[in-house]
């Protein structure tokens, strides 16, 4: 995990080796904040410090050689509804106020604008159209998983920016993997309706404690992302679980066991860079 300094986040390869846009996802590590939001804490729902919390934005800007007036941030409520992103969007959330509510997904064709999404277990999907020069970013847990937020995603940059889905990148980050997300009988039943008992015991949910299961948030949005057209080679997984790994990433159900819940929020991150051109 490459960083500047102690700055360390996680890169996403496939779309930033298309040399048009650049995208990543934060670590804990870099920032200002300390106790159980050390040390890049994003997340404003909490009782960290609000200097400590905008200065953390700033260091994550600065990595893309900005500042926090040309990021935009999601409100995420766990729908599927996705906002396109312009010019005059440019700082919400943290330099004007958001002017919105209920986003959890965005897109823009916006070179220097960086979209930032909030996570703490739920699932980062990033997107990128490396021919009509188009990216997008999504909070998907399991509300919005079993809304097919990925699917809605697609569909969004196809009318939007004419993208086809052939050849649109996609990138699962850092989620809570099935080895850690217990989930009850009734969210298990959203999930065997949507996909079909046969798909659900191969790939989405596993045995748990007594009638609860281990659902597998990765797997449910890889099938929703190659049911959309996304071919498999254009489809890339970071593979690591924020609650095992709490220690680097902020995890809701390792802070609910560590730190009486009390916990910051990792950021994804994307942005066109500035160069890029149709």
């Amino acid at each position: 995990m490459p960083g500047g300094h102690t700055f360390r986040y996680l890169p996403v390869s496939n779309i930033n080796d298309t040399g048009f846009a650049e995208a990543i996802f934060t670590t804990r590590e870099g920032g200002v904040s300390d106790g159980p939001y050390r040390s890049l804490d994003l997340g404003w729902n909490n009782d960290d410090s609000r200097d400590n919390i905008y200065e953390n934005y700033r260091i994550a800007a600065m990595h893309f050689g900005t500042e926090p007036g040309r990021c935009v941030l999601s409100m995420q409520t766990h729908t599927t509804n996705v906002r396109r992103i312009t010019e005059e969007d440019a700082g919400r959330g943290l330099t004007r106020p958001l002017g919105y509510r209920d986003v959890d997904g965005m897109c823009t064709d916006v070179p220097g604008l960086v979209l930032m999404t909030l996570h703490a277990d739920c699932t980062p999907l990033y997107f990128a159209d490396p021919v009509h020069k188009a990216v997008g970013l999504a909070h998907s847990g399991w509300r919005g998983t079993a809304g097919r937020m990925g699917a809605c995603m697609v569909d969004r940059m196809k009318e939007w920016y004419g993208t086809r889905s052939e050849d649109l990148l996609a990138f699962i980050g850092p989620t809570i993997r099935s080895c850690c997300y217990e989930i009850g009988p009734e969210v298990a039943a959203q999930f065997t309706e949507l996909f079909g008992e046969s798909v659900c015991q191969e790939e989405i949910l596993l045995p748990g404690r007594g009638d609860r299961m281990m659902l597998n948030l990765a797997g449910a949005n890889r099938r929703i992302l190659l049911d959309a057209g996304i071919l498999p080679e254009h489809l890339g997984d970071s593979g690591i679980c924020t609650c095992c790994h709490g220690d680097l990433f902020f995890s809701h159900r390792y802070a609910m066991r560590h730190s009486g819940g009390k916990r910051g929020n990792c950021a994804a991150m994307i942005m066109i860079r500035q160069n890029a051109s149709l």
